[in-house]
């Protein structure tokens, strides 16, 4: 590139000069204007929020202890077996699986593929691009949906697993509301913009507490569906 001679101006209009030089002191810093992005370093963004989170949960829990007494049972007895004798409410999840599946597959196959998938979900491209479900090829995707859809529910059916089947339609049912409906409402509009990781992460957590909850208050002696409003039935 040859040499120019550059005739220094001031001016406070973009276009009127066709090249800017700018001259910086040393104990002046250029200004960097920020720009909005989708994606945050995870500190402090992430982890304060959780800090926050967790804090306000603790308070809650705490409130809750001295406003409420804890539904205890009554004192432990080795000659009387409650029936049935529940899990913890965070492990009522895994039992109700038991009644499903074999103790094999509900207590050691189905956590550890949970756990696997959670530690590979990150490395997976499209997590990485951070890539809308419906961004691109929107009939392969819906294909590949359905397939992965209607063989994991014939495979719940198969075990009579009703109550992962219905979550797991229903997830489906959201995931393809924006395939079909072009409309620019704000609900759709929204879920236009879900990542499939993000899909996946919510059906795992939809099916936790719905297992939670019907190992929790539908579940009567000798593990029988009860309902809960009925007297008696525990």
């Amino acid at each position: 590139m040859s040499k120019k001679d550059f005739q220094t101006t001031i001016d406070a209009e973009v276009k009127a000069v066709p090249k800017r030089i700018a001259f910086i002191k040393r104990d002046v810093s250029a200004h960097v204007k920020s720009e909005d992005s989708e994606m945050v370093m995870t500190f402090p963004h992430l982890v304060v929020r959780g800090i926050i989170c967790f804090q306000i949960v603790t308070i809650i829990l705490v409130i809750i202890s001295l406003l409420f007494d804890a539904p205890l049972g009554a004192i432990a007895n080795p000659l009387h077996t409650e029936v049935p004798a529940k899990a913890p409410w965070y492990f009522l999840g895994l039992q109700e699986l038991l009644h499903y599946f074999p103790p094999v597959v509900a207590g050691v196959l189905i956590p550890a593929l949970v756990i696997i998938s959670l530690f590979v979900m990150p490395y997976f491209q499209i997590n990485a691009k951070a890539e809308r479900l419906w961004e691109s090829d929107q009939k392969k995707t819906l294909f590949v949906l359905t397939f992965v859809v209607v063989f994991l529910v014939a495979l719940f059916s198969f075990f009579h697993a009703m109550a992962i089947s219905i979550p797991t339609l229903f997830i489906y049912c959201l995931m393809i509301l924006p395939y079909f409906i072009k409309s620019d409402i704000k609900f759709i509009s929204w879920m236009r913009h879900i990542s499939l990781t993000n899909w996946i992460m919510t059906w795992f957590v939809l099916l936790a507490f719905v297992l939670t909850v019907i190992g929790v208050f539908f579940r009567g002696p000798y593990w029988r569906w009860a309902w809960p409003w009925i007297e008696g039935i525990y």
